[in-house]
């Protein structure tokens, strides 16, 4: 719809403060780079580049395509093929192509999904860079949760065409208002929960889950609670701490805390992933970082979870709590 080869079945469709939403394709200021990157095969990287401005009748484009490439930092490249590159140097033609135009929007169309993983994040930085050293606006469409996060000033997580969740990632990441936002950016453990006590606004909630009590922040809050009400507490894998049973007296008093069996472990390096069933719920994520890793926490033992309350969120529980978790059938 931006692109304006999509109508909108309602609204209205500004750049800016124009509206384009009448406008044919061919008159807004918006290129687009597709996934598949759509360069010509039989022009050489200059030749790709140049032909939007060989379309409009503009004859000397030398120094523009020279600009170009040294931007995209391809200038040694200029005479080669497409085929004769990798796929992240044909992105980057394929970016340079479009940025030609000097369009007002560059929109970006799942643009690394092709990529592998190493390759994608160094494309990540890159078109960061240039996005920053041209100035100009990149909508990017992707279902790489990492890679908005990487990239984007503003995050818009949309479920069903509806924009569910709309700020900076670091917001969305700490403070998301929807289970489908919890689930769908990273990973959350959603607990379901009694509320005991609301307190005075701004004041710590207290519910009980699984037999324990648990502190969320007023403020992290996103229903109004009420005492006797239901609430989904949440906490990411990475913000909790766990140690063994045998050490549980050793843990700092006013940390939120739970107790399980470690029921599966993987180690990956820079962390290891634990899931852990629990009175509060089945197969808690806890990530642990691999600094000082204690022996005893392998799977059958005994362990208690805890963390700051500061780190805990509430949200409405009359949402599905499975909401935006990305299944094996969805990743086929």
């Amino acid at each position: 719809m931006i692109a304006g080869l999509e109508d909108p079945s309602t609204g209205t469709v500004f750049l800016g403060d124009t509206d384009v939403t009448d406008l044919p394709p061919y008159k807004r200021p918006v290129n687009t780079v597709f996934q598949s990157y759509a360069l010509f095969p039989h022009m050489d990287i200059s030749e790709n580049i140049a032909f939007g401005l060989r379309r409009r009748g503009i004859k000397s484009v030398k120094k523009q395509v020279d600009d170009m490439l040294e931007l995209v930092q391809l200038g040694d490249k200029a005479r080669h093929k497409p085929h004769q590159l990798s796929g992240g140097q044909q992105q980057r033609v394929a970016v340079a192509r479009a940025l030609i135009n000097h369009p007002q929007v560059l929109l970006l169309d799942e643009p690394l999904g092709a990529l592998d993983l190493k390759l994608r994040r160094q494309m990540q930085l890159e078109l960061k860079r240039i996005q920053t050293e041209v100035g100009i606006t990149f909508v990017h469409v992707t279902h790489d949760q990492e890679e908005a996060m990487t990239m984007a000033d503003q995050v818009a997580v949309m479920n069903g065409s509806r924009v569910e969740q709309l700020g900076a990632p670091a917001d969305l990441y700490e403070n998301p208002r929807t289970t489908f936002v919890a689930n769908f950016l990273g990973t959350s453990n959603l607990i379901e929960a009694e509320v005991l006590e609301t307190g005075s606004t701004g004041s710590d909630v207290l519910v009980t889950a699984g037999g324990g009590r648990l502190r969320v922040p007023g403020g992290r809050c996103t229903p109004a609670v009420r005492a006797g009400g239901k609430l989904l507490v949440g906490v990411r894998p990475e913000k909790i701490s766990l140690t063994h049973a045998d050490d549980a007296g050793a843990i700092a008093d006013g940390r939120n805390r739970v107790t399980g069996r470690i029921a599966d472990s993987s180690f990956i390096g820079v962390s290891t992933q634990y899931v852990v069933n629990s009175p509060a719920g089945a197969e808690l994520q806890v990530y642990e970082q691999n600094i000082e890793r204690d022996t005893r926490l392998v799977p059958g033992a005994e362990v208690v979870l805890h963390w700051n309350p500061a780190h805990t969120f509430g949200l409405d529980a009359d949402q599905d709590i499975d909401a935006g978790v990305e299944s094996v059938e969805d990743a086929g």
